[in-house]
């Protein structure tokens, strides 16, 4: 069972529901906007050859921050990995899904790839899977809204929480990806003249 604006509100109350901050324009009536924060996790095409997630191969990547008031571009068919400014999360009776903002979608932007369920009690600062689907750039900026998150109530309280089943920390300090091996280009050895 979805949450209303109402439910949403007596969970921030008694706590089985958490966001931090909260601002309550951005409650919405089965809903919550959440915002871009700084931090943008960003391929270095240049150095990945390939991307195998079954060997564990993931691309390198490094970490672009951007202040407030300024912008990042985001080209079409880029692919980058962007953090939300609010810490949230749930009880062991409730789960959140994050869903994209219409406006949004119409210019283009994909906020989550196919990573949309936050499992109970998973308190974090969530990543976006941002992609540009339009043939022109579109303009990222911090603070913006974003996406919004919708909250579920479960038939029952789940035996097993993201606390014994997560990857990421409560701190959320590494949430972009897990150790990887980069996919770096080897250059040929040269032959030495004699």
């Amino acid at each position: 069972m979805f949450l209303s604006d109402v439910d949403i509100k007596k969970g921030l109350k008694d706590g089985s529901i958490v966001i931090r901050p909260f601002e309550p324009k951005h409650l919405q009536p089965v809903s919550y906007d959440v915002t871009l924060g700084n931090e943008f996790e960003v391929t270095n095409r240049h150095a990945t050859t390939a991307i195998d997630p079954v060997n564990k191969v993931y691309p390198e990547t490094r970490t672009v921050k951007v202040k407030d008031g300024e912008a990042f571009i985001l080209h079409p068919g880029e692919s980058v990995l962007g953090k939300q400014r609010e810490f949230i999360g749930v009880n062991e009776e409730h789960l959140i899904l994050l869903s994209g903002k219409s406006s949004l979608a119409r210019a283009g932007l994909v906020v989550h790839n196919t990573a949309m369920l936050f499992n109970p009690c998973h308190y974090f600062y969530p990543t976006f899977e941002l992609v540009n689907t339009n043939n022109v750039p579109i303009i990222l900026r911090p603070g913006m809204t974003i996406a919004q998150l919708l909250f579920a109530r479960l038939t029952s309280a789940v035996d097993r929480t993201y606390k014994e089943t997560g990857r990421y920390g409560a701190k959320n300090s590494n949430h972009f990806a897990p150790e990887r091996k980069a996919v770096v280009k080897k250059k040929k050895p040269t032959k030495k003249k004699k």
